[in-house]
């Protein structure tokens, strides 16, 4: 019986995984419990998400372990686009830099934009210039204002507001 093939990225990525669960799971013991609307506090979702990283990171580890990620097609020789990563990468930030500044809505509109913008230029498209900018804006308001107001208004969750009003 042979020894079976072990990928050392494949294990990385599963051992990757399996840390940034627990990680998680450390974190997610210093949110409240307390019991908001349904039953459920706030700290379900990070014990979930958790949860489920955990399972998902235990599994790529033992197919690493055990022959590699079976029926796993070849990766593409295309370079990394590092370009289009750093738009992408510059979205995520702004947002968790700028969310107590500007507000859930605003800042989650930026961080779609930016986001937005990378993506077409790893698609090779053009990133886009005013009109589509504006687009784009418009596009990210209407994704994040009925979030706000859905976290904020019906399930009592407190996200970062521009205003008091909680509208905004």
């Amino acid at each position: 019986m042979s020894t079976p093939v072990v990928s050392r990225p494949q294990v990385w990525m599963g051992a990757g995984c399996v840390v940034l669960a627990l990680l998680m799971m450390w974190g997610a013991q210093f949110i409240s419990s307390e019991a908001g609307y349904g039953g459920v506090g706030p700290n379900f979702l990070p014990w979930a998400v958790a949860a489920g990283l955990l399972v998902c990171g235990g599994l790529l580890l033992w197919q690493a372990l055990h022959g590699g990620y079976q029926h796993m097609p070849e990766p593409p020789e295309a370079p990394a686009d590092w370009h289009a990563t750093a738009w992408v990468s510059a979205g995520v930030i702004a947002n968790a830099l700028l969310l107590t500044t500007l507000g859930f809505t605003l800042s989650c509109a930026l961080c779609f934009v930016l986001a937005v913008r990378g993506l077409r230029l790893s698609e090779g498209k053009a990133a886009g210039g005013l009109r589509q900018t504006l687009t784009d804006v418009v596009t990210g308001l209407l994704i994040a204002a009925p979030v706000y107001w859905l976290f904020s208004k019906l399930l009592s969750i407190n996200l970062p507001g521009l205003t008091q009003t909680g509208w905004l």
